[in-house]
């Protein structure tokens, strides 16, 4: 499966030191149906854990995935800087 990272999404996730095997794990996940948030339309929300903690506490991820074929990672934060998404933050 192909996976990309938007410009911004890449920075994001260099500066909380996500790696991209984590990101991996996190589409595996989605693909094995263990999916945090199902938007609609094939976009999920997704938990990443930070390190040396658990997925709760870390980072949220927003995913436009289709199965077998591709997934971009076009948003993240962090849930210590904000709680939830609302429709004017992505």
């Amino acid at each position: 499966m192909q996976t990309f990272k938007t410009k911004s999404f890449a920075r994001f996730a260099a500066r909380a030191g996500l790696e991209d095997a984590e990101l991996c794990e996190a589409v595996r996940r989605i693909g094995g149906g263990l999916i945090d948030a199902d938007l609609g339309g094939g976009v999920f929300k997704q938990r990443i854990a930070r390190k040396g903690g658990g997925r709760s506490g870390g980072f949220r991820t927003i995913v436009l995935y289709r199965r077998g074929k591709l997934a971009f990672f076009v948003y993240g934060f962090a849930k210590s800087n904000q709680d939830n998404l609302r429709r004017n933050d992505a």
